[in-house]
């Protein structure tokens, strides 16, 4: 068909729109994207810094350690780069002393090959030197090379010495680089991490609060929540991690004393806000345990105006955590007014609940029957959305 050759096929086009839309949020907003982005370019002006100083400023016989260290050492925050440069030079300078240290005594020989080997893996388990432990044996065996291909003693140390220098000289590139340009603050990677686990619970509780309130109860529907619930903890992990990396934004971080940053001068409400939604998911896998183990052959009680009543309560603490998952320290102060007065509904739904299985004699401290553990999951569900409220308020009066 004529001009079908100009045409862009559906999958191109769909490409080439999630290329154009990675590109704008890259350039109009400070999220992940716009961090890759950063990084890469630093990692490359990193890098080839480290090789003019070290190929031409210096003629090194082998430059390209310097630019392999800067690239190594440019990590994400400031502090990371610090300590990973710090272990990494120290990974080093390890292995190039057991080559020096054996090489010297034994010469270029396979057994002194075996030995290194052996001696640079044993330290390269040291706890100290973290995630570089393997550059001691990495180290070691460029050194043994550049060891057995010099030809005198003078020679050798200057080139085991080289290779020290340049990794130094790539370490102190990549975190010159990364202090002086754009050095990251990841506020919003703590907002990130609340978001998370309060979107996570939220979806859940959508999930469960209509088919209470509704006075159902399937197998299969509560065999699912269960499953749902336990796989939380890889979302908890992550979050946890976003926020380590929001506290070590701060570290060495020169931006903390423009008057912009000023007013941030830590995590600990986020923090507490992450504490308290890491509990209530929890507790919410322990709630849909209750709910799973629930007696199919229950006819001692009416317990369908309870289940009614408790349904309506998650669903108002799902209104909490929806809340939550929105959560923008731009708008904080009316986000905290309004997650107190969504806070205050659910602690009269959660009343009422405690109230129903009173009025419907329901056996409470029977631990054959879910009635006493569910109860007991409604009122901590409550306790961490009021001490969130209550984290939040406090910290948008400051």
């Amino acid at each position: 068909m004529a001009g079908s050759a100009d045409q862009v096929e559906p999958w191109e086009a769909g490409r080439f729109a999630r290329i154009a839309q990675w590109w704008s949020r890259a350039l109009g907003s400070d999220g992940y994207e716009r961090h890759t982005v950063l990084l890469i370019g630093k990692s490359t002006l990193a890098a080839t810094l480290a090789w003019v100083i070290s190929a031409n400023l210096l003629n090194a016989q082998s430059p390209a350690f310097a630019p392999f260290s800067a690239v190594l050492i440019t990590q994400v925050t400031v502090y990371q780069s610090l300590v990973q440069s710090l272990r990494y030079v120290g990974a080093v300078v390890a292995g190039v002393a057991v080559q020096v240290a054996l090489g010297f005594m034994v010469g270029p020989e396979v057994v002194t090959f075996a030995l290194v080997a052996l001696v640079a893996l044993v330290i390269g388990r040291w706890p100290a030197l973290g995630a570089q432990g393997s550059q001691v044996a990495t180290a070691a065996f460029f050194a043994f090379s550049t060891y057995a291909s010099a030809t005198g003693y003078p020679e050798k140390i200057t080139e085991l010495g080289q290779i020290v220098l340049l990794v130094l000289i790539g370490s102190v590139v990549a975190l010159v680089v990364n202090l002086s340009l754009f050095p990251p603050m990841r506020f919003r990677s703590a907002e990130y991490s609340v978001r998370t686990l309060a979107h996570a619970l939220c979806d859940l509780l959508g999930d469960i609060h209509p088919v209470l309130s509704a006075g159902e109860l399937e197998e299969e529907s509560t065999q699912q929540w269960r499953t749902r619930a336990a796989q939380t903890g890889e979302l908890i992990s992550q979050a946890r991690a976003g926020m380590r990396t929001a506290q070590e934004s701060l570290y060495y971080n020169p931006r903390r004393l423009f008057r912009r940053h000023r007013g941030h001068t830590g995590f600990e409400n986020y923090g507490a806000v992450l504490d308290a939604l890491e509990r209530a998911l929890y507790q919410v896998a322990s709630l849909t345990r209750s709910l799973h183990q629930w007696r199919d052959t229950e006819t001692s009680y009416n317990y369908r105006a309870f289940v009614e009543r408790y349904g309506t309560f998650l669903a108002s603490i799902a209104d909490n955590a929806h809340l939550l998952s929105a959560l923008d320290e731009d708008h904080l102060a009316d986000q905290a007014g309004e997650l107190c007065r969504l806070a205050e509904r659910a602690q009269g739904y959660r009343r009422q609940v405690t109230e129903q299985a009173e009025r419907d004699g329901l056996p409470l401290a029977d631990p054959a029957r879910p009635y006493g553990v569910l109860v007991v999951e409604a009122i901590r569900l409550m306790e961490e959305f009021q001490h969130t409220s209550d984290v939040l308020r406090r910290y948008a009066d400051k």
